[in-house]
């Protein structure tokens, strides 16, 4: 196999897999536990949502590290610090879950940096869009029995949460350990990093670049809908007669990934804003929390098409923007611009647990997830390009 599917890659998808196993249990089990021990969803949201905020903040500078020190040197950092974080979960309370997050977060930064960056400088630019696929598709398979798993942890006790997080982080730690990665492709993008001036300065692209403004935007409103979808089904399938949640998050965990995978080839890799195909994706994710937030009168299966239809948006959305930054971004300073973009991501995954808990504290579950289906309508109009700003 060569290009996206080569020995060489698979070895750093199955990495992205070993990392990543850690939070789709971390995912059901911190909000039960949460519960458990008498904390609010605002109180929730704010745990869970420590994670990305952190992550999003240290984003920026993780491309500049990264081509200073190598690789390699910083992964085998991080994935102490991970391992530290994930043992971390298994010796304290709700004060220390704040504190775990926060080192997950810090090590994420680096580790998701460091490995897509190399695959979109490694691979040629037809097969950008794939990498960056199955990149996306590796970290969310663990979603498919993670969530059973942890709610089979949940039943039969606490004590076996340690186990099974000590295990992921010896094990990820041995195969990050042996991990290589060959630069001989990236040297253009280490001069860039070093040329690239004050990295401050950067942040104002965010508006500035036309490009990455919209962007951003598009995945800062996907990623609050996917993150309060993440965080309170936990809590909500409580509520839906005949709902799991393990089910839920299973399903669109399956969904995400045979999407990425069947569709990795449609995705566009030729550097052209597909309006029609954003608007599509958009309506989907607005569908998506709709059917959520129906699940309640609609019944169990609407609940569950919800998940699909997440699903769906999920698996497109990501690597389609990232794909297209990756070709219109300038090269003298793309790296730290595709950190801001990805930050975007993670901002809004914490807000959507940092602004949708109160929002379900104030009315329910239901309305804080009609309210999601609200934003989707909204990127669906803004995702049309009337003025042609993109190419194509």
């Amino acid at each position: 196999m060569t290009g996206a599917m080569s020995w060489h890659f698979l070895r750093l998808y199955l990495l992205v897999l070993l990392y990543f196993s850690a939070n789709s249990i971390l995912n059901v089990i911190i909000p039960l536990q949460g519960e458990a021990l008498g904390a609010s969803n605002t109180t929730i949201g704010l745990i869970m949502g420590a994670y990305l905020f952190t992550t999003m903040f240290f984003r920026p500078w993780a491309g500049q590290i990264i081509q200073k020190y190598g690789p390699v040197k910083i992964l085998r950092i991080i994935l102490i610090i991970n391992g530290f974080a994930l043992i971390l979960y298994t010796v304290t309370g709700l004060g220390g879950f704040l504190a775990a997050r926060m080192l997950q977060g810090v090590s994420t930064a680096f580790f998701s940096m460091a490995l897509q960056i190399g695959i979109i400088d490694a691979l040629p630019e037809k097969d950008r869009s794939q990498g960056i696929s199955l990149y996306s598709l590796f970290s969310y398979i663990p979603g498919i029995i993670g969530p059973l798993l942890a709610l089979g942890i949940w039943q039969e006790g606490m004590g076996y949460f340690a186990v099974v997080m000590i295990a992921i982080a010896i094990l990820t730690g041995v195969f990050g350990y042996s991990a290589k990665m060959d630069r001989s492709e990236t040297k253009d993008s280490a001069k860039s990093a070093e040329s690239s001036g004050n990295m401050f300065n950067s942040f104002s692209q965010l508006v500035i670049n036309p490009h990455l403004f919209k962007c951003s935007v598009l995945m800062l409103v996907g990623s609050v809908v996917f993150g309060a979808i993440t965080i309170f089904i936990p809590l909500y399938a409580e509520q839906v007669k005949g709902g799991n949640a393990g089910i839920f998050l299973m399903l669109l965990a399956v969904t995400v990934v045979l999407s990425r995978f069947t569709l990795r080839k449609k995705i566009p890799s030729d550097g052209k804003w597909h309006s029609s195909f954003m608007m599509g994706t958009m309506i989907l994710l607005a569908a998506g929390a709709q059917c959520v937030s129906f699940a309640l009168s609609g019944g169990v299966l609407v609940f569950y098409l919800g998940a699909v239809l997440m699903g769906i948006a999920q698996a497109i959305l990501y690597p389609t923007l990232t794909t297209y930054l990756s070709f219109v971004l300038p090269q003298m300073n793309r790296n730290v611009l595709l950190g801001l973009f990805i930050a975007m991501a993670d901002l809004g995954v914490s807000l959507g647990g940092v602004m949708m808990g109160p929002l379900a504290d104030l009315f329910s579950y239901s309305v804080m997830y009609m309210i999601c289906a609200v934003l989707g309508v909204m990127m669906f109009f803004f995702a049309y390009d009337r003025r042609k700003i993109f190419v194509g």
